[in-house]
């Protein structure tokens, strides 16, 4: 299963931040989907040079590993497909409404830094 395909589709000039942004996005995609149909393929190598090897328990494991490459690649593809949709949705969001999202940014900020301070000055007294 190849992963290819996966394009940015908001359209905004070239060399802009955000259209840099989307193509590293689109670019580190490919690469985790090539890393993902390398796996695949190289395991799948594995059951085809094990098919002369004889025994019920190595026809069994084959059996399950060819059943769990199909079943991951499948989860891949569409853990991909939500990650890349979340992404574009989030970067349109930040394009609509910087604002609010600058405020939240802080808002997190702030709450995460409380915390990790709470936290410090607990443990030393």
């Amino acid at each position: 299963m190849a992963f290819a395909g996966l394009q940015p589709t908001v359209e905004t000039a070239p060399g802009t931040p955000r259209n840099d942004n989307l193509m590293n996005i689109h670019k580190q995609t490919q690469a985790i989907g090539n890393d993902m149909s390398q796996l695949a393929e190289d395991a799948r190598a594995l059951v085809h040079a094990t098919a002369d090897v004889a025994g019920e328990r190595v026809a069994e494991i084959r059996r399950r590993l060819a059943a769990a490459l199909d079943r991951e690649m499948e989860m891949c593809g569409r853990v991909r497909d939500r990650a890349c949709d979340g992404t574009r949705a989030a970067d349109e969001a930040m394009h609509e409404h910087p604002y609010p999202a600058i405020a939240i940014g802080v808002g997190l900020g702030a709450l995460i830094g409380y915390l990790v301070t709470h936290r410090c000055c607990r443990h030393r007294g």
